[in-house]
């Protein structure tokens, strides 16, 4: 039914929660060396990560309710966009703590990101319906925290830092594009042009391929050059085969994001490892 996909557990999408907490652990494993290095505030940029990526999805479908006839329908994107605001609060009040630990270098960083999670599905920029989410999620949800993170424990961002970076910010992006390709025939019908509904499901999972391939280019460079020292993260690679094959039928693509999910939680935790 058409309010299911607005209920609280599907608004959540807690599959997307290993996004804020892989790229949080990348800036914090990165910082673990640092001078001064502390736990508690470790704790709190994980916290305020997940917090943010809540209130990311529940106001993911806020664009939706001028299109809604449902009363209940309507009534339940109206809480997630209301609960969502709460989780941007919440994380706002552990922000402005980190702003005092950190100093004023932290809060354009945190303004950025609030302004990018705002604009993701909210007239007038709405980035969603421009076709751009994709691109945004990769530097407000992959490079943006694992820099974040670095900064606020460490005081300072590095090249070999931003590099880091590059292959969760890449697994962030191909999450956000598994969603897409899931909702694509709903999303047309609803008139919410995404990049999937604007380039076509074949491009879409070619360039779902095309992103998983670059996890694996992208990190293999980063291991031959130095930036990272183990290969921990190479036992996850074989699900990359599992994915591609899930992604190519479409009773595998309506589970596909729980399942790029799962492979961003293992490769992540499996890349930390490898720092």
């Amino acid at each position: 039914m058409q309010q299911d996909k607005y209920s609280l557990g599907r608004a959540l999408r807690p599959f997307s929660f290993s996004v804020a907490l892989i790229t949080c652990l990348v800036g914090i494993v990165s910082a673990l060396q640092q001078p001064g290095f502390s736990y508690s505030a470790a704790v709190l940029i994980i916290l305020a990560a997940l917090l943010l990526q809540a209130g990311v999805n529940l106001i993911n479908d806020h664009a939706d309710l001028q299109r809604l006839s449902s009363t209940l329908a309507r009534g339940r994107v109206v809480r997630n966009f209301r609960l969502g605001l709460v989780c941007f609060l919440l994380a706002a009040v552990i922000g402005i703590y980190l702003i005092s630990y950190a100093g004023l270098g932290l809060l354009l960083l945190l303004l950025v990101g609030l302004a990018g999670a705002l604009g993701y599905t909210v007239e007038p920029v709405n980035f969603k319906r421009r076709g751009l989410a994709v691109i945004l999620v990769f530097w407000l949800m992959g490079v943006l925290m694992v820099c974040g993170s670095y900064y606020i424990l460490a005081g300072e961002v590095n090249w070999p830092l931003f590099w880091r970076s590059i292959p969760v910010s890449l697994i962030s992006s191909l999450l956000l594009l598994a969603n897409e390709i899931r909702d694509v025939d709903s999303d047309r019908a609803a008139g919410i042009n995404t990049l999937t509904v604007r380039i076509g499901i074949t491009r879409a999972r070619k360039l779902y391929l095309l992103l998983l391939l670059s996890v694996v280019l992208v990190t293999s460079l980063l291991w031959i050059t130095g930036v990272i020292d183990g290969i921990w993260w190479l036992a996850s690679v074989p699900l990359i085969w599992l994915l591609y094959k899930q992604q190519q039928e479409a009773q595998g693509r309506a589970s596909l994001p729980p399942a790029s999910g799962r492979f961003f939680m293992l490769f992540g935790l499996l890349y930390c490892l490898s720092l």
